[in-house]
């Protein structure tokens, strides 16, 4: 898994940088976390086996983290029997996890830029600006 072999950024995002990837511009713009600010420390941090830092850097991360293995165990019994396991078409599956995923990360957002943090003190989740 790609996610292991990254280095997690102290900060608890940033981590995506490794990849070649450039600053979030959201957060460079307003200071604030987007969505999936920390995403990729919340998976490299859960591959780590530390679910703790994971939650820390996103919690959105640390739940879909936590469900990939299952996931990926269900789309390749899917791919085998050329239906998913539950259902009768892929549509209503895949669906329902974008919405998932988007619910999941959006909520968790409002969350933190309320200043009513999910994470450990509950203090505002501000972004320092990234080297860029």
């Amino acid at each position: 898994m790609l996610a292991s072999r990254l280095e997690p950024d102290p900060r608890g995002y940033g981590t995506h940088l490794q990849l070649g990837l450039q600053p979030c511009a959201f957060a460079t713009l307003t200071g604030y976390p987007c969505p999936t600010c920390g995403m990729t420390t919340s998976f490299a941090w859960f591959t780590r086996g530390n679910p703790g830092q994971s939650w820390r850097a996103n919690p959105a991360g640390c739940l879909l983290a936590a469900c990939s293995v299952p996931a990926i165990a269900w789309l390749i019994v899917g791919a085998i029997r050329g239906v998913p396991p539950g259902f009768r078409s892929w549509e209503t599956p895949i669906l329902g996890a974008v919405l998932i995923v988007v619910a999941l990360s959006i909520g968790f957002w409002l969350i933190r830029i309320a200043g009513n943090s999910p994470l450990p003190g509950g203090t505002r989740t501000t972004v320092e600006p990234m080297p860029g």
